[in-house]
């Protein structure tokens, strides 16, 4: 199972809880309102927020609650404002992990994170020193139940899709950055139901890790997923499934 995807899958089953629910909300609403405020209100003239808004609606938040997040990004109502701020370092095994937080506090946040890294018996690096390890890029997942792969090579590839990866029980669609948008359209328009669809970080190479690591490195990401001023965070731990499930 490749890293992207596996702490992504989880993270949907823990999400049907309504207090992951709502710690889910906050983080879309945050990515909202300053997409917003650094690219407009109009999600047509913003690539930033209209993705933003895809992740809200297939979380289900309700229009009057991302509406509002627009108007406080474009200053139409008070509200906080956050400061983007990227963490790289090193987690169980040596593996690379990248750490996007959104805060109005640097120093709360900073304290947080590298609380998180050192329990899991890793540390924060400098900057750049994972972040050459990743490649942004499109990701659209599908569940099998929803599309064949020949029908998905068929809509997504001639849209302009790089790959079509097989991820056990879902199809990952990998695309450039900037032909997500016209991967996603194809995908619609085909009447294909999605389970996720971002722009994110995908890791060049995988490094297994086993026993007592792996375990450590679920916790630690379930640390990381808990933090308020964390958004999103991307390793490249390859672990099995078996030990996935035994943690879930």
């Amino acid at each position: 199972m490749s890293g992207h995807s596996k702490w992504s899958t989880i993270k949907h089953k823990k999400g049907a809880a309504d207090a992951k629910r709502g710690k889910i909300f906050s983080k879309l609403i945050k990515e909202i309102t300053v997409a917003a405020r650094m690219g407009g209100a109009d999600p047509e003239a913003n690539s930033r927020l209209r993705h933003a808004l895809i992740n809200a609606r297939t979380q289900n938040m309700p229009k009057d609650t991302y509406e509002r997040a627009i108007k406080k990004g474009a200053g139409d109502l008070d509200g906080v404002n956050y400061e983007e701020i990227v963490y790289e370092g090193y987690g169980p095994g040596g593996v690379a992990v990248l750490v996007e937080c959104m805060t109005d506090n640097r120093n709360r946040t900073i304290a947080e994170v590298r609380h998180a890294f050192g329990k899991a018996g890793g540390n924060v690096g400098t900057s750049g020193c994972v972040a050459w390890m990743f490649d942004k890029k499109g990701l659209i997942t599908i569940n099998k139940k929803d599309a064949t792969e020949e029908t998905l090579m068929e809509v997504a590839l001639e849209a302009g899709a790089e790959d079509i990866k097989d991820e056990d029980e879902s199809f990952d669609i990998i695309m450039s950055p900037s032909d997500f948008d016209a991967v996603k359209e194809a995908i619609d328009a085909a009447n294909i139901k999605f389970e996720a669809a971002e722009i994110t970080m995908i890791p060049q190479t995988l490094t297994e890790l086993k026993g007592v690591e792996a375990e450590q490195m679920i916790k630690f990401m379930d640390v990381l997923d808990d933090l308020d001023d964390v958004q999103k965070f991307y390793s490249n731990a390859d672990i099995s499934d078996e030990t996935f499930d035994a943690m879930s």
